[in-house]
């Protein structure tokens, strides 16, 4: 892989890691209660995704990989992401949405786990000592004030806590699986069927679980911060953000050392609550950020630093 494909890749990727690091926040601003805000951003998220692909002469078929692969493409799209969406919005209504966003940061690491148990390979060791690097920051970020609330035994943040790593490790066997098919049919068409397959079954499984049966002609009839924000995370937080996202991985040969940007979503997190919400970043938060970097540095660059050290003249 050249280098400049490589570099726009890890542009596409930071880009998608972007829009996932903010959609908690945005999801606050909804006001919408989590499940129906999933059926929300899958529809608008669907049908923005529907519209990039027909406009591509390349992406245009997507009855093709329907019809080559239906039950596949299916349960990916119901039983990968959109569950793991569901999870995900469901937990910010327990836990608080640094919580969330620093536990869902986990991926990467069931990435690895999962992408190994599949393939049956070993794990490489710059691996595992980044992921541990970087899960030390993670845990400073969630220890920063909010370990409190795991200690009580009926706090439902603890409740959040095991929903956001669920939701992790569903993203993390969809990314894996998804794989195959993104380099047969493409990032764009795959994201698409994702989110727009998902709406379908999120909308009956919502509707049937809550008795919450969105209707779209109804986004209007609310605050218009509140449909902004669903409108946002519809289309910047999903279609513009998985398609750089997936679309970057897909070109990275290494998926599993790519992925490991994704540990820049806690420091994303921690700068959108400074920046917009006005919330004070502590000492111990700005250590986890020098960690969580200081990791996703050496995890990007590991082939040319042990190159580097290589090549040193051995001492007399």
């Amino acid at each position: 892989m050249s280098r400049n494909i490589t570099f726009w890749a890890y542009v596409a990727i930071m880009l998608g890691v972007l829009g996932h690091a903010s959609s908690e926040f945005v999801a606050k601003l909804t006001g919408v209660f989590g499940p129906e805000l999933t059926v929300w951003r899958f529809i608008l998220g669907g049908s923005g995704l529907v519209l990039v692909a027909l406009l591509n002469p390349r992406t245009r078929d997507l009855w093709t990989p329907l019809r080559e692969q239906p039950m596949r493409i299916l349960l990916l799209s119901i039983f990968g992401m959109a569950l793991a969406q569901l999870i995900f919005h469901w937990s910010l209504e327990y836990a608080t949405v640094i919580q969330v966003a620093t536990l869902v940061t986990t991926m990467p690491i069931w990435v690895v786990i999962v992408h190994a148990v599949l393939t049956r390979t070993a794990v490489p060791a710059a691996k595992i000592a980044s992921g541990i690097g970087a899960t030390v920051g993670v845990i400073l970020l969630m220890t920063d004030g909010y370990l409190y609330q795991l200690a009580e035994v009926d706090s439902l943040a603890f409740v959040g806590v095991l929903m956001a790593i669920g939701c992790a490790l569903l993203g993390a066997i969809y990314m894996v699986m998804v794989k195959p098919l993104i380099n047969q049919y493409g990032a764009i068409r795959m994201t698409t069927f994702t989110f727009a397959l998902g709406a379908i079954g999120l909308w009956f499984a919502v509707g049937a679980a809550w008795d919450i049966w969105v209707n779209p002609l109804t986004l209007f009839d609310r605050e218009p911060s509140q449909y902004w924000a669903i409108m946002a995370m519809g289309w910047w937080n999903t279609t513009i953000a998985m398609v750089l996202w997936l679309g970057g991985l897909a070109a990275m040969s290494d998926m599993p050392r790519a992925n490991y940007v994704f540990f820049l979503k806690p420091v994303i997190a921690a700068l959108l609550a400074y920046f917009i919400l006005n919330e004070a970043v502590t000492g111990i938060q700005i250590l986890a950020i020098i960690v969580v970097c200081a990791c996703v540095v050496i995890e990007l660059f590991w082939d040319q630093i042990s190159a580097r050290f290589s090549r040193r003249p051995q001492a007399a």
